[in-house]
């Protein structure tokens, strides 16, 4: 069914749990993987005016390091899963996350893209927005989000109060 598993992958414990349930899918399909880490510029211009220009490209270096070490460990967690992964990385240059990894996956023609997602909800989700919601409404393709962070079930008779009349 699925053949070409785009993954974006930032390195944080949201895209890790990404990363897992795409090297399971990709086995079980059969699948090629492509680990994608988009250089986000948008994070530090807001520094912009406070450094030098000098200290903007140390910046963007540190967040390609960042990327790479991403990127590396993915693939380190595809191999030892059995699954033989490609690696990207591009830069967002003032576009969207969200539009370069739909762009991406349009380029290697992915016919799923598999990502974590924090599940925020409410003024958080307002403030802080999200990659995975904006790949989610515009992918032309399947897309698997996987919580990093599952709530907690309820046990039986917790939910309410016994209360006898």
């Amino acid at each position: 069914m699925y053949r070409r598993i785009l993954v974006p992958v930032d390195g944080s414990a949201t895209s890790v749990v990404g990363v897992k349930h795409a090297i399971g899918l990709a086995k079980d399909q059969k699948a090629r993987v492509c680990f994608l880490n988009v250089v986000d510029e948008t994070l530090i211009m807001p520094a912009a005016d406070a450094y030098p220009v000098g200290d903007m490209t140390y910046l963007i270096d540190s967040l390609k390091v960042s990327g790479k070490k991403a990127l590396k460990d993915a693939a380190t967690v595809a191999q030892r899963g059995g699954v033989s992964a490609e690696t990207t990385m591009v830069q967002s240059r003032g576009r969207r996350v969200s539009d370069v990894i739909l762009a991406e996956g349009r380029k290697w023609r992915a016919d799923v893209i598999v990502m974590g997602t924090h599940s925020r909800r409410g003024l958080r989700r307002l403030l802080l927005g999200s990659d995975a919601e904006g790949v989610m409404h515009q992918a032309t393709v399947s897309v698997l989000l996987v919580r990093a962070r599952a709530e907690k079930p309820r046990k039986a008779g917790k939910s309410a109060k016994n209360t006898k009349a």
